[in-house]
Order: structure tokens, then sequence, then C-alpha cells
């Protein structure tokens, strides 16, 4: 069998030799540059060769400079040669190419050495210097422009190797040594989805390039090679021993003695492994959101938002992204242990009658695409689509207390999952619409569904603030009285062609009270009385001014938000208006996008329109103020702490039925809201009490603003509104007009709002 392969080996070499008879060396590389009758595939062009291109990583960074995420085919970000340590050079040198400083990328001694192994079969080391590697990292010789006479066994690899000796020899003239060495540790392969030295380094030990010893750095060029055999997470063992091999060419070639060999070679790994991925780390759902916007971007300007190293700079705050992550995490926590207690052995899905809805879950799960590809295979009516989906396997499941394995079916992991509380926050400048915090579920490697922007619901009456901006524009007065009685309004088309109004309490106080009152303690029956006196087109008209662009259907209900779903992110733009003088500012949250090279490719500005005159605006944050000032106010139950030395306008909100919850706060220079809610309408608390705004969704916002103002360091403070240039023109003290008594409001200090029809 050896002598076979002796004398095959002997053929191609005759072949070779005469080929280069004939031809000549110049001869043979002209040919291949040139790719002469098609049968080399040819080369890149010079141009090519001069600006080498690996995939590249687009990296993501906060206003204040902390790197977000990435995005990536291949995860890779560039490192200059000054960002390497000298023992990471020192072990890629001994390793790799021990002569690459003497040599102009083709090391001829080497190339002898693999040549006679070759032919004696007996390795002793390749002939490929790290510039020749550099090029068949860079430019795929291995696999891409292959000619005909690749077809020629034996002869492919011969040819392979003449456009690397090309290539190096130009990528030699073109660049330092330094250059190249840093390009190399850019472009190979370390494993658990790391490209490049920098990658590797964060991966496995979260250092800098520039931080890694001996140890480290064996361990990272052990595993160039073979990533997966040297691998330190899925074979210590091997990489152990093949870190030995390194670590033993450093002391050959003197680099470090045999003492520090020998004390080296017994230590463990000592790794700090943590692989990136778009499912974890900071702003998971911002990333997400982001990326959607940036692929769009990516199109319309001639970019690959996943390899061409791009550099995007976001509004994002890390610090107020992480107190927005740790306030939601720690109500939610807690939220999901009182809905679990509230419906212990029973199901949350029930209908308005309190009954569960039967085949709920059948249902929902055929919105899923494991019931779209089980169809698609059995056929819809099979037996085969119900015995998979209820066939137990092994899985791992989110839970407060962290990742559990166990087993489940299909139909099991649905139930499981449907009875989980969902959640959304944002937090933003209304002066510069800068978002500065976005948390868009309680985790996103689970849930995936955006419920800042995305995922869109009936605001209850967080959306009264709209009416009541409206009838302010219109000439009325905070002070303007309205008795809290029932009313019935015209609603045509509907069965009965009226519609009556309930208060939360479900009783009237007969009591005459202010509408900043009203508002406070968001008292349905003068929210609907002053719609009434405005028509439902004039506050449609006013939502779309602030910025509300969803749906909205011109009805009665919709003075108590019933009459569309909106996005907390659309809310949070309308409440912004009035921090902002009467200016509407959309938010946004990409600032600007610069080339890998840091050249800047576009900066980005907000949009804005005058929405309100400068009173109105502040006549409104004076009447949301209410709700922490008034007696029975909803945001009455905010911390002290909050509440003092401070004025905070803000606004709960409870579907029918608590559905959904929703709190919107605004500070002098911060605004921020949070939605909660299950994953459908019929997913909520029994009782109405239980999962109201003030409940549900308030707690998040107070969490979050406590974590800010605790932090001396931002320059989000207590402070109070700017008042505009020109005095108010109307009252604001509406103390001579209030008549309502505490024993008036007794029914509003328990629950906020609206149980809508």
């Amino acid at each position: 069998m050896k002598m076979k392969k002796r004398i095959k080996v002997v053929i191609i070499l005759m072949w070779v030799i005469l080929f280069f008879t004939v031809i000549g060396i110049p001869g043979i590389f002209t040919m291949v540059k040139n790719d002469a009758f098609g049968w080399f595939g040819g080369l890149p062009s010079l141009s090519a060769l001069e600006r080498p291109d690996p995939d590249l990583s687009s990296e993501l960074f906060s206003a204040d400079g902390v790197s977000l995420g990435k995005y990536f085919r291949t995860n890779r970000t560039p490192v200059t040669y000054d960002e390497l340590s000298p023992q990471l050079i020192n072990t890629l040198l001994v390793t790799e190419d021990i002569r690459f400083k003497q040599h102009s990328g083709i090391d001829l001694k080497g190339l002898i050495r693999a040549v006679v192994g070759k032919l004696t079969f007996q390795f002793r080391g390749g002939g490929s210097t790290i510039t020749m590697q550099l090029a068949e990292n860079l430019y795929r010789t291995n696999s891409e422009n292959q000619g005909s006479m690749y077809r020629i066994r034996g002869i492919g690899q011969i040819i392979t190797k003449l456009k690397e000796w090309i290539i190096a020899v130009q990528l030699e003239k073109s660049y330092t040594k330094e250059e190249i060495l840093a390009m190399y540790l850019n472009t190979v392969e370390y494993g658990s989805n790391s490209f490049g030295i920098k990658v590797a380094a964060k991966t496995f030990f979260n250092k800098l390039p520039s931080q890694l010893d001996y140890l480290e750095s064996a361990t990272l060029i052990g595993a160039v090679n073979a990533p997966t055999r040297y691998s330190p997470i899925l074979n210590p063992e091997n990489a152990i021993s093949k870190r030995t091999e390194l670590l033993y060419n450093l002391r050959k070639y003197n680099i470090i003695s045999q003492e520090q060999y020998d004390t080296l070679k017994v230590q463990p790994l000592n790794l700090n492994y943590k692989v990136d991925s778009h499912n974890v780390g900071p702003a998971t759902y911002f990333r997400a959101q982001a990326r959607n916007f940036l692929l769009n971007w990516s199109k319309q300007n001639g970019y690959d938002l996943f390899d061409d190293g791009l550099k995007i700079y976001t509004t994002i705050d890390s610090r107020l992204q992480q107190y927005a992550e740790d306030a939601m995490t720690a109500h939610m926590d807690t939220l999901q242990r009182q809905f679990n207690e509230h419906w212990a052995e029973g199901n949350p899905w029930i209908d308005e009658d309190q009954n569960e809805i039967e085949g709920f879950i059948e249902n929902e799960i055929k919105k899923e695409s494991i019931y779209r590809r089980l169809v698609e295979k059995y056929g819809e009516d099979s037996d085969s689509v119900e015995i998979v989906l209820n066939q137990p396997k092994p899985m791992t499941v989110f839970s407060w207390q962290g990742e559990k394995d166990t087993l489940l079916s299909p139909m099991d992991s649905m139930r499981y999952y449907k009875r989980f509380l969902q959640a959304g926050f944002m937090a933003m400048e209304p002066t510069t619409g800068h978002i500065k915090a976005w948390v868009g579920g309680i985790n996103y490697k689970y849930f995936q569904f955006d419920h800042v922007k995305q995922g869109k619901r009936q605001p209850g009456s967080t959306f009264k603030p709209v009416v009541y901006t409206a009838a302010i524009d219109n000439g009325y007065s905070p002070c303007f009285p309205v008795v809290d009685a029932p009313v019935t309004y015209p609603f045509p088309g509907e069965d009965p062609p009226t519609w009556t109004p309930n208060n939360s309490s479900g009783k009237f106080t007969g009591a005459k009270m202010t509408i900043r009152q009203a508002m406070a303690r968001s008292v349905n029956s003068i929210t609907a009385f002053m719609m009434n006196e405005l028509g439902p087109r004039t506050v449609v008209d006013y939502a779309r001014r602030l910025g509300i662009k969803s749906p909205l259907a011109a009805v009665p209900p919709l003075c108590l938000g019933a009459g569309g779903d909106v996005s907390l992110y659309e809310m949070l733009g309308a409440y912004s208006t009035f921090i902002n003088k009467g200016v509407y500012t959309e938010p946004f949250y990409i600032s600007r996008i610069e080339d890998k090279n840091g050249n800047l490719i576009q900066q980005f500005f907000p949009v804005t329109k005058e929405a309100l005159n400068e009173e109105t605006a502040y006549v409104m944050l004076h009447m949301l103020k209410g709700t922490s000032e008034e007696v029975g106010g909803t945001a009455w139950g905010l911390d002290w702490n909050l509440r003092n030395d401070n004025e905070i306008g803000a606004k709960t909100g409870t579907t029918q039925n608590a559905s959904d919850g929703w709190f919107i706060g605004v500070t002098q220079n911060l605004a921020a809201g949070a939605w909660v809610g299950g994953d459908v309408r019929s997913i909520r608390f029994r009782e109405w009490v239980l999962g109201q705004g003030a409940r549900t969704a308030m707690p998040i916002w107070e969490g979050f603003m406590m974590r800010v103002y605790d932090d001396v360091t931002l320059p989000y403070q207590k402070s109070k509104f700017d008042p505009p240039i020109n005095p108010i023109s109307i009252e604001l003290d509406c103390s001579v007009y209030e008549t309502g008594s505490e024993a008036d409001t007794v029914f509003y200090d328990v629950v906020d709002e609206d149980d809508i029809f």
C-alpha cells in the first residue's frame, strides 16, 4: 500500500517538474495570475490584495461608550498590532512561523522540509508561512476560484500553494510585518463562535488581547488549526496537551526558562468563559429592534450589517438600561409569584364571566410554527399531529429562579409559558427624543415579542390626558367644575345605541370636582363628560398631534382608552410633548453610524413638530402632577422619597377586566413608562383591583426612578418643571373651586380607574 502511494507521489512530482521545466517559474506565475485557459481559477485583483476585507461584526454602542452587542455572521472585531500582548506574538511565532521576520512571505527552508516530509511520508511541519495562511484565510484559496486543472488529482493542491505564494508576496509588499501579524490573528477561528483574537480573548478569558499571558496565549493559539479538537470547553484535556506543546516551543527557543516551563505546564486552564449571543447580554430587546432598523438602512445605503464592521452609536445609556432591567426583574419576579398563588391549580385564561376558556391552549398552539410544520408533514386531520404535540421531550425552560431542565410536551410547554405575565418599559429624554432605556419583555431568550413598540394594547386611562389636552387647548381651565354623576351618551351603530360609563368603584359620588381632581382620581364619568363636550373626532385629532399614529376609533369609549390599541413607544412620545413645551419629538435611538475605520457615514436627528402652545403643555404638566398631589390621586402611592422635593406628572391605566396595567411618569428631564399584562387579553387576575396599573406597572417605574436618583453621576436628578416664558393666562390654583371632601373621594383611594363598560 505504501509503495503504491510512493509511486503516485513520484508520478505527480515528475509531472510538476516537467511542467516547471517547459514553462518556467515566471511563466507559471504569469499563467496562474492571469488564469490562462481557465486552468487555475484566477487570483484576487490587485486592489483586493491591497485592501483585504474579512467579514467583520458590526458593533452597537451606548451613548456612554459601552458595547451593547454585535451583529455578525462570524463574530469578529479587529485589533491593531499595538493591542496585542508580546506574549501572544511570541507564542504565535514559535508555533506557526519562527522565521517570519526573516522571510518575504515564502520560507524556502520550511517549504523544502514540508516537501521532503511529503515524499518520505514523515510529517516535519507545514511549509505555509503566516503570510501564506493569511492569504488562505482572506481569499479562501482552498475552496474558491478553482479552474479546470483542479480536477486532476494532486494538481489542485499544488496550484493552491502557488496562489498562496503569489498572494503572500503581494501582502508582504503592501503591509508591514506587524500589520500582517495583526491581520492573521484577526482572521482565524478560535472556536465557540469566536473569530479574531479580540473576540476569542473575551470569550474564553474575559480579557483584552493586550492582557493575555503565555498560558492564555498558548491555549488560544493552540486551538487555531483545530478549534473543536483543541477547544478548552469541549476537549479540555486536548487543549492542555496542545498548550504544553506550545509552551515547550517557547522553552525551545529560549523565550521562557525551564523553570517557567515547568511551572506553567501544570497550571489549570483558568477560563472565564462567556459566548456572545444575540439572546443574552444587555438591551437584548433593544438590539433586536435596532437590528430591524439597521437592516433596512443597510439595504438602502449599500452596506452589509453583518460583514462591514459598522460602528453604530445609540442614544441608550447603559446605566439607565441596567436600572430598567433590574427594576423590571425585581418587580415581575414578585408579581409572577402573586399571580401563581392567585391561580394556584387553576388556569388564568378566562372569559368575561370568569370561566376558563375551553380549548384555549389547543387554539393557541395552532399559531405556532411547530404546529404548521407538523400539519405540512402529516396533514391537518392526522392523529400524528396530536401525538407529537403531546409527546414529552427534554427541554430547558425559563423560570424566575433560573433556567430549569425538565421533560415537557409541546402542549405542556405552551401551558407553562402562557401562565407568565409579560411587561414592557421605556425611558426617554423629552427634549432630545433620545431613548435611554428599552426593555421589551421579561426575558428575550424565551419571549422575543417586544412590548415597547411591536406590541400594542388598549391604553386604558393613560389615554385620558389626551382628552384633557384637547379641553385645556380649547379654553377649559383645570379648575372647571363637573359633577361626578352617571350620564348616557349616544353611541350610533352599537346595540344598544347608547353608552353609560361606570367608575371603577361602580359608584358615583355626586360631588362636584375640578377636572384636575377628576383626572388625578381617574373619574370615568367626568372624562366621558369632557369627551362629549369636545367630540370624539377632536380628541382623535389631538392624539395625532401628540404623535399617536395607531388606528383610533372616534367613538365615546375612546376617552377611557377603549377606541384602539397603541404602543408604549407612542404613549411616551405623546407625554414627552408636555415637558418639551408643546413640541412633539419622535422618540429615536440611533445617533450616528460610522464605517469600520471610524469615518462618519450618517448622523441622525430627531423629527419634531409643534403640537401645542407652550401654555397648554405646561398646564397639562400641572394636571398630571395632580395624581401625586391630590387626595385620592392614582399615583399617591409613589414612594415619598421620589415625590419629596420633586415634581412628577403621572398617570395610571387599567383596561377592562385588568387585562392591561399601565403607568407613565414624567419629570423635568426624563419620561418613562411601563405596561404589564398577559400574552393575550384573556390572561389576567380574576379581581380587577389586583391587575390595576398602580399595582402591576407603577412599581417598575418607581424602582427605575429610585435607582436613577441614587446614581449621582447621572444628570437626571430631582427638579421642578420649567414654566413658560410668558405668564400663565388661566388660573391654576383651584382650591377655591374644589368642593369634593375627603369623604367624597374615598372610592378613589383604593382603586384607580376604569371598568369601561
